[in-house]
């Protein structure tokens, strides 16, 4: 019998127009907690690639790291520039 073989499945892989990236945060949105939305920025920088997203935004790689790392807590700011350079925005609806 021959093994199977598994990979790590990863979102960012897959994470490639602004509509994919909306739809993917859009859901965290809904129910996510706190913790869950800045993993879900944290995925989807990776996606788009710290390194352009830190040009993009203004802020250092080092800042984003931080902010959406696992103890991280972005500011409003920071994630208003966040979703304006991965061409998302934030929106509150009753």
């Amino acid at each position: 019998m021959m093994a199977i073989k598994t990979e790590k499945w990863d979102a960012a892989d897959y994470l490639e127009t602004p509509e994919q990236i909306a739809a993917y945060l859009d859901a965290y949105l809904e129910d996510g907690t706190a913790e869950e939305i800045r993993s879900a920025l944290g995925t989807i920088a990776r996606a788009r690639g710290m390194t352009a997203l830190s040009r993009e935004t203004g802020l250092t790689r080092e800042a984003l790291y931080k902010a959406l790392g696992d103890n991280g807590n972005p500011t409003l700011d920071t994630l208003l520039k966040i979703t304006k350079a991965l061409g998302v925005r934030l929106a509150i609806a009753a």
